[in-house]
């Protein structure tokens, strides 16, 4: 595959109601959308880091520049056989894991057209549907949380994920604990807290939950592993699992028994599948995260999300439950017909998002082109 020409756009994608976490709020969210074009065919990839550097050390703008000024460069003109020779090309710019995603997934786009082939079969996943979990963020108040969450429940989502901070922390989970005591809950604490908060995590066993996500330091291993020691509830690593070098440390001292993969956060879908499989061979189950990308990164998660080791519902969400219109044409729907909601995954591979051009104008906020 000969990379003949990389369009760069940097996005701003409008929220209905502002995202709110341990880390802040967001009113709208910031991502990257990258064309790669090769034999008269094109592939989408987009990553989405937020507008400021709070989920991790990236944001939108500094992965524009970074694409822009050493990555698209570095691999216009040349010839891209695989997604290994891909991320070999790559491997000489440390870190800044976002902006080879947004690259990755394009690349892996791209050639999935070529071989004629949907996404999730070319990555090895084995089934077309894939049942999705309901989050919740802070809201305005705990009434409002409970009532929200008796929606998801009559929905029937099999599971509900609660975000977790100072001020929004026990008397929101024994609220939403008081009211449905059979729910499969976790919480995500977004690297809100430290070792010294242990106690409180002691009084977290109680409500027997599926998992904490992230509880400590973003880029930590070593003290969710003393904290791992002292709880009963599982933990989920999510921040702390930017390469398959730290999901190996993880697992070596017994960080985690669970891993969240984000696509974005890892550096794209070859890595993303590299830590599935590390962790089936490891027996640490996972599950697929999202960062409120617009459907094309969506979609990713989706056809990741089919790989056999992600057993437990994923964050991956309808477009109209946070866009009054998707920047992406299908956009992401939930087929309610069954038990549960879930993502019927298309065996078209061209039956693929793609940005609306009218939308991509409106939400853009600078691009580039390499030729």
């Amino acid at each position: 595959m000969l990379i003949e020409r990389i369009e760069i756009f940097h996005v701003a994608m409008p929220l209905i109601y502002p995202w709110r976490t341990a880390y802040g709020e967001d009113a709208s969210i910031e991502s990257l959308l990258i064309k790669v074009s090769s034999e008269d065919q094109y592939g989408w990839g987009e990553a989405t880091p937020f507008a400021a550097p709070c989920y991790s050390p990236e944001w939108a703008a500094g992965i524009f520049s970074m694409v822009n000024q050493w990555l698209a460069p570095a691999l216009v003109k040349q010839e891209i056989p695989s997604s290994e020779v891909l991320n070999q090309a790559m491997a000489m710019f440390k870190g800044n894991h976002f902006a080879k995603a947004a690259v990755d997934t394009a690349w892996w786009s791209l050639h999935s057209k070529l071989q004629e082939k949907p996404l999730y079969q070319t990555l090895g996943g084995t089934r077309n549907r894939v049942p999705v979990g309901a989050d919740f963020g802070v809201m305005d108040s705990l009434d409002e949380l409970v009532e929200a969450v008796g929606g998801a429940v009559d929905d029937g989502f099999p599971r509900v994920k609660l975000k977790f901070r100072p001020g929004w922390d026990l008397a929101m989970l024994e609220a939403v604990r008081s009211t449905f005591p059979e729910l499969t809950i976790h919480i995500d604490c977004n690297s809100g807290y430290r070792l010294e908060d242990s106690s409180m995590f002691q009084e977290i066993d109680r409500f027997h939950l599926a998992m904490i996500e992230q509880p400590l330091q973003h880029d930590d291993v070593v003290d969710h592993a003393k904290l791992a020691q002292k709880i009963e509830t599982p933990i989920c690593l999510d921040e702390s699992i930017n390469s398959i070098d730290r999901a190996r440390q993880a697992i070596e001292m017994q960080s985690c028994r669970w891993i969240n993969v984000k696509p974005g956060r890892v550096g794209g879908l070859t890595q993303a599948v590299a830590i599935h499989d590390l962790c089936q061979d490891a027996g640490i189950p996972c599950w697929v995260g999202g960062m409120l990308e617009s459907a094309v990164g969506a979609s990713f998660c989706v056809a990741l999300a089919t790989l056999d080791n992600f057993t437990y519902p994923p964050d991956i969400f309808p477009s109209s439950r946070f866009y009054h219109r998707d920047l992406a044409d299908p956009p992401l729907v939930l087929d309610t017909s069954s038990d549960v909601p879930h993502v019927v995954v298309s065996d078209d591979f061209r039956k693929v998002p793609e940005p609306l051009p009218e939308e991509l104008e409106k939400c853009c906020v600078q691009r580039a082109v390499f030729e």
